[in-house]
């Protein structure tokens, strides 16, 4: 035999160091006696190492060595397996072995392809894990429409594939659906999607965006189709929830009783709604668009709303209809939030008319009421008044006819009595249905309390009653001091009163004045008879007292009165024969303000 060429051998030579991929040949020892430098790439220097420990890292033979094989059958043979590289990382290759025949046929070499199949296999785990872990249902269909191939979500949902059609598995159907985007994508090898409902292996409705695409094309022709499914279900039902609530937002605001207005960032009206209609006498269409008269908000209304305050002022004011009529309306308002900058607002209406009919009458009733009230307690009062007058006379007259000095200074004891009562009687009437207002200015309560609780001081002792103040040095306020005087004097009578019909061993009245959280409090308290349940209910009533003929009815009354105009409240706590208290508290923050800058009460 010719030997080869030298070109022949030479580019063999250069054939097995540059070919891209390992090239190693083995011996019948399994050992390699050379390979290339792509081989020496992946596994290192492996010459003279048994091809088991070069290229698996391995301390024994394979027990399925391919090349054995070969070198028994003369046979080809490849399989993927897994090797070892020098750094102990696993290399996945496809190893094609071919025996190597020398002059005589025998096999004294094997020559190992080795092809890297790593970055294949890496493209593979992670189109797989892709494939598993996409939030979506991904399936591949034959032409046959049947599921070859399903990811983690899709079989969670709808169940393990076991060749079923799609249709089954989506939506538990015998028949090929009408819209399938899987039979479109067959016929013109494009992409499409759409939406479906499918039902799930609870039985429960999904709602979802089907996409699909050619998979695998042969000869042009699409054998495959993956359908890629978004679950919409969840914004299904938002959804409908949204359209639900807007639905009712719509009929609240519709059949809503009071006009509701939506303005613009110029105050335009832009929605109104049927009460809106009716209160204007206008169509809603010719309300849209017209712009909110400034007067209609009012100052502190529209400064509410250009701060965004959450809530705003009532104002009451009025509009005009369509036919020039001025209706009383109460309105409030509130910032609404939009996308863009341009603050927007809403406004609620309250018709008032109505409201204004009935207080009118409600106050012309008890008008009525009142009077006849306060002529009933005036006969009864004047009655009284008129029978110790008529007496005091009966026993003026017998002394001064008997000559008996003793019966006139009785009888006329008993007309000063009643003439005082007269006095009293027409001075609180006067008070209380005066109508007076406060003249408040700057003063020391204190110095006030101090006063009036000294007037009363001798006639405690008197009747030994002790007489006690607990008076603190609160800052000046604004406050009519006659008015304060009027009340303290009013409290501290009854309590003494109360006193003196207890018949106690110890009696005692106790007034303190203190601030507390802003407030200006005024404390009167006795250890009287107290009051029963009926005798608190009537309390405030006009004329009723519980002193007899010695009493008006009118001086709580007044109290109450007094305090009301300086912004305060009037309560009491009483247990019978235990004790009462009254308390007078007077917010700063609503105290009126001094009428003029006069000196300030020492």
């Amino acid at each position: 035999m010719k030997p080869a060429p030298v070109w022949r051998t030479t580019f063999r030579a250069t054939l097995f160091e540059e070919i891209p991929c390992g090239v190693a040949v083995i011996d019948r020892n399994l050992v390699i006696v050379d390979h290339n430098r792509a081989f020496a790439d992946v596994f290192g220097e492996g010459r003279g190492k048994p091809c088991w420990q070069a290229t698996r890292g391995r301390t024994a033979p394979c027990a399925d060595c391919l090349a054995q094989e070969t070198f028994a059958d003369g046979q080809r043979r490849s399989r993927e397996v897994v090797g070892v590289d020098p750094r102990g990382q696993s290399v996945y290759h496809l190893v094609q072995i071919t025996p190597v025949r020398d002059e005589s046929g025998k096999i004294p070499f094997v020559a190992a392809l080795i092809t890297d199949l790593s970055a294949t296999k890496r493209l593979q785990r992670e189109y797989q894990t892709l494939f598993e872990k996409v939030p979506c249902y991904v399936t591949v269909v034959n032409r046959e429409f049947r599921v070859v191939k399903a990811n983690g979500m899709f079989r969670r949902v709808f169940g393990e594939p076991t060749g079923e059609h799609c249709f089954e598995l989506f939506k538990h159907r015998r028949e090929r659906c009408a819209d399938c985007p899987a039979e479109q994508t067959f016929l013109d090898g494009s992409s499409h999607t759409s939406s479906h409902i499918g039902v799930t292996r609870e039985g429960e409705a999904a709602h979802y965006v089907v996409s699909t695409a050619p998979l695998v094309q042969t000869d042009g022709e699409t054998t495959h189709v993956i359908e890629m499914a978004l679950d919409v279900t969840r914004l299904h039902h938002l959804e409908a929830e949204l359209l639900r609530a807007n639905a009712l937002r719509e009929a609240l605001v519709e059949h809503s009783p009071y006009a509701i207005l939506i303005l613009d960032h110029r105050r335009r009206v832009v929605l109104a709604n049927r009460a809106a209609e009716k209160l204007w006498d206008r169509d809603r269409h010719t309300l849209v668009g017209r712009q909110l008269p400034r007067r209609a908000l009012g100052c502190r209304l529209e400064e509410a709303l250009q701060a965004g305050s959450e809530s705003s002022p009532h104002l009451d004011t009025t509009i005009v209809t369509a036919k020039g009529e001025e209706i009383p309306v109460r309105v409030s308002g509130f910032p609404l939030p939009t996308a863009d900058a341009e603050p927007s607002a809403a406004l609620i209406l309250q018709d008032l008319r109505e409201i204004r009919t009935l207080e009118r009458e409600k106050l012309d009733a008890e008008r009525l009421a009142a009077v006849g009230q306060t002529v009933a307690g005036l006969a009864h009062g004047i009655k009284n008044i008129l029978t110790g007058l008529e007496g005091g006379m009966y026993v003026t007259s017998g002394g001064l006819a008997r000559g008996d000095e003793a019966r006139v200074k009785q009888g006329w004891a008993m007309l000063e009595r009643n003439i005082g009562r007269v006095s009293a009687l027409v001075k609180n009437l006067l008070a209380f249905s005066r109508g007076d207002t406060p003249q408040p200015r700057l003063i020391r309560p204190a110095t006030v309390v101090t006063e009036v609780a000294a007037l009363f001081r001798e006639l405690a002792e008197q009747h030994n009653i002790a007489l006690t103040t607990e008076i603190e040095d609160v800052a000046p306020a604004s406050m009519d001091p006659e008015g304060l005087h009027t009340c303290l004097a009013n409290l501290i009578s009854n309590a003494l009163d109360a006193c003196l019909v207890s018949h106690k061993p110890v009696s005692a009245v106790h007034v303190k004045l203190r601030e507390e959280d802003g407030d200006i409090v005024l404390e009167v308290s006795d250890n009287g008879c107290g009051m029963d349940y009926e005798v608190k209910q009537k309390a405030f009533t006009s004329f009723f007292t519980t002193k007899g003929s010695g009493g008006t009815g009118l001086g709580l009354l007044l109290t109450r009165k007094i305090v009301q105009q300086h912004g305060g409240t009037v309560t009491f706590e009483s247990s019978s024969e235990v004790g009462t208290t009254f308390r007078l508290r007077f917010p700063r923050r609503r105290l009126p303000p001094p009428v003029e800058s006069g000196p300030e009460v020492r």
